[in-house]
């Protein structure tokens, strides 16, 4: 056997590191590198992209001196050439992800919308249909507020703040509350609903539709990127020791 690492008092051989590296629910983590490592491995960058990278990688870790910086190289056991290189993964990365699903954005976006969208909506939740329809009349004939029963009557978190909810993306309620609020009109009070358990009192506050910003651009890059991950760990890992992704 061949020893590698040693530990304290332990000594590591190569044949103890996959089994200690799924032992410790590392491997996964380990194999998604080296995908990468392989899904970026012909992408260049120019020096000013590397230049850029590497006072990026080093702003983000708020290291503004180059006392700090050599500090923390230190401290992380990594060569200057090793930092740069973990900054310009970074960076051929985003290359790999926008160069790959950068022109899928649009029609991702509109597939994901419906489920992006933001509400703010009021909320009451009880155990009893006829208090439900109860608090529904006395709302609907403003004999009193929402917000008063809600804090009253309600049985969830929301009685904290008078039933008010959001703003929270429609993938965020019940999948029958949030179509039921989709199709509702801001101000609408909807009629006692029940969900599982629950009789509930809904009204749609706000409706906030997502806008394709950069941030959003980002994020939906991110998503395609994770879900090709994921497959690629599915198809492509043939190890004796599952592997969870």
């Amino acid at each position: 056997m061949t020893a590698i690492l040693k530990v304290g008092d332990r000594t590591i051989t190569a044949e103890e590191v996959i089994p200690l590296l799924a032992k410790y629910q590392l491997l996964p983590q380990l194999l998604r590198e080296i995908i990468i490592d392989q899904a970026i491995a012909t992408l260049d960058c120019t020096d000013e992209e590397k230049n850029a990278a590497c006072e990026q990688f080093y702003t983000k870790n708020q290291l503004t001196s180059e006392e700090e910086r050599q500090a923390w190289r230190d401290r992380q056991d990594l060569s200057l050439e090793q930092v740069e290189e973990l900054a310009v993964r970074g960076l051929k990365l985003e290359k790999f992800k926008q160069a790959t699903w950068g022109h899928k954005i649009e029609s991702y976006f509109l597939k994901r919308k419906g489920r992006l969208d933001r509400v703010i909506y009021s909320l009451i939740r009880t155990k009893e249909a006829a208090i439900a329809q109860e608090l529904y009349f006395r709302i609907q004939e403003g004999e009193q507020s929402f917000n008063e029963l809600a804090r009253d009557y309600s049985q969830g978190p929301e009685a904290q703040t008078g039933g008010l909810v959001g703003p929270v993306e429609l993938s965020t309620p019940h999948p029958t509350l949030a179509q039921m609020l989709t199709v509702s009109q801001p101000g609408q009070l909807l009629p006692p609903t029940r969900l599982g358990d629950w009789f509930i009192v809904i009204r749609l506050e706000k409706f906030l539709p997502v806008q394709l910003d950069d941030a959003m651009r980002q994020r939906l890059l991110d998503e395609m990127f994770t879900t090709w991950l994921k497959e690629q760990l599915r198809q492509q890992i043939s190890l004796g020791t599952p592997v969870q992704s």
